[in-house]
């Protein structure tokens, strides 16, 4: 089993993929959350790891206040640094299952960031497909997977095409395996289901590279 504790060991240095992929990732989510309407904002986070995405977002947001979030992350370890992390927003960090739609409520911001590389082609798409249900009107939703051969991304960003979203930006860099995808609902939401399985976490184990798969 992966130890997901170890893996972001990564962000220390700020020359990993991973830390250049999360300040993609932070940008993403902070235009996102800028283009919510006065009122409340909702946001929800699969996989949410020790919540250094959402963190950094809202850290330069001048609205934070209006943020309501649930980060969902099955690790003990990351769900206590996530919740010391967002102490003082209002954020919910759930220790469970991050591939059921239970876990979640239809948000304005959606993050799917480490998921896709650590599932199935076949979940990927099950996902996307799904998203749709997890979204309020004109909600945005931010991914991200290494492009690795075969580069699955371009098939990924088709199928957020079919599922009625718009492509807002695709954020790579030359040297470095990873993609931030950033999409926009303009298609209806589609009605929330409760305790549909999205996908199964299939991450094999971090072998010690400087930039992990994800």
């Amino acid at each position: 089993m992966k130890n997901w504790v170890e893996w972001h060991i990564a962000y220390d240095d700020p020359e990993s993929g991973l830390t250049r992929r999360l300040a993609h990732v932070r940008r993403r989510v902070l235009e996102a959350v800028e283009r919510v309407p006065s009122g409340e904002i909702r946001l929800i986070s699969m996989c949410a790891g020790q919540g250094l995405d959402v963190a950094g977002a809202l850290s330069g947001f001048a609205r934070s206040a209006d943020v309501v979030g649930r980060l969902v992350e099955l690790d003990p370890a990351n769900v206590t640094a996530a919740r010391e992390r967002l102490s003082g927003y209002r954020i919910e960090v759930v220790e469970g299952d991050a591939s059921l739609t239970s876990a979640y409520f239809p948000a304005d911001v959606v993050l799917a960031c480490g998921v896709f590389g650590n599932v199935s082609d076949e979940d990927i798409h099950r996902t996307v497909s799904v998203l749709p249900s997890l979204c309020r009107e004109g909600a945005t939703v931010v991914w991200t997977r290494h492009h690795e051969p075969p580069d699955l991304t371009p098939t990924i960003r088709a199928w957020f095409a079919e599922a009625g979203f718009e492509e807002l930006g695709f954020d790579t860099e030359p040297g470095y395996s990873y993609s931030v995808g950033t999409h926009r609902l303009v298609g209806k939401p589609l009605p929330y289901r409760d305790d549909v399985k999205m996908f199964d976490f299939v991450g094999k184990p971090f072998d010690g590279r400087r930039t992990p798969r994800s």
